[in-house]
């Protein structure tokens, strides 16, 4: 299922160059630009707060926003560079690509995970690590996933799972060739040492036995 895609308001920018620009800038806008998707390009200006904020929130360049401009019909970008200051690291400027609903595109897809309550391994004390909570996948531009879900009903101590064994959204591929691995549950903390000291008395044992 697609998920939703977040507004992103912006207002068209009045003239271009450096002047305009700089009062942007001083009127506590970000002057910024959309380009592609065979029209001309427009400048537009984002609330400083505002995109300061969703630059902390993280994954900007990998978000795909629906852009709101008054005047003009709403379309979903992705932003290609965001220019900082040299010394405050604020950003001066930012462009964003117009993007058709066929275009491919890389995006960071939160894993669910479901099957926890009947998991073998968890009703044994196991801990189960969500190593990438995120997977980057290659997708199309018009049915992005809301989530990829990962199943650990069947999942004993020592077991994981890995990107291969997951059914990814149809048209959806991961960025990375190899079969990464997504969760693992492990033994328990007690289980472990208990196992550890298991093998050191075998050991003993048999170092014993030869003697």
């Amino acid at each position: 299922m697609a998920g939703a895609i977040p507004d992103l308001e912006a207002q068209e920018r009045t003239g271009t160059g450096k002047g305009a620009a700089r009062q942007a800038r001083r009127d506590g806008m970000v002057p910024g630009i959309v380009f592609g998707g065979d029209v001309d390009p427009l400048p537009i200006n984002i609330p400083f707060n505002v995109l300061i904020k969703k630059l902390r929130a993280g994954r900007f360049k990998s978000t795909l926003f629906n852009m709101k401009v008054e005047g003009h019909d709403d379309v979903r970008v992705i932003c290609r560079d965001v220019q900082r200051h040299v010394v405050k690291d604020l950003p001066t400027h930012i462009d964003f690509m117009r993007l058709r609903r066929t275009t491919q595109i890389n995006l960071f897809i939160a894993v669910e995970v479901i099957g926890e309550d009947v998991s073998p391994g968890l009703k044994k004390g196991g801990v189960l690590t969500l190593i990438r909570p995120e997977v980057e996948l290659v997708v199309t531009a018009g049915d992005i996933p809301d989530h990829i879900t990962i199943d650990v009903s069947e999942l004993e101590l020592g077991d994981n799972i890995t990107i291969s064994s997951v059914n990814l959204p149809e048209g959806s591929k991961p960025t990375i060739d190899r079969d990464f691995v997504i969760a693992q549950l492990s033994a328990p903390a007690g289980l472990s040492s208990s196992d550890d000291d298991d093998e050191a008395e075998e050991s003993a044992d048999a170092a014993d036995a030869t003697e």
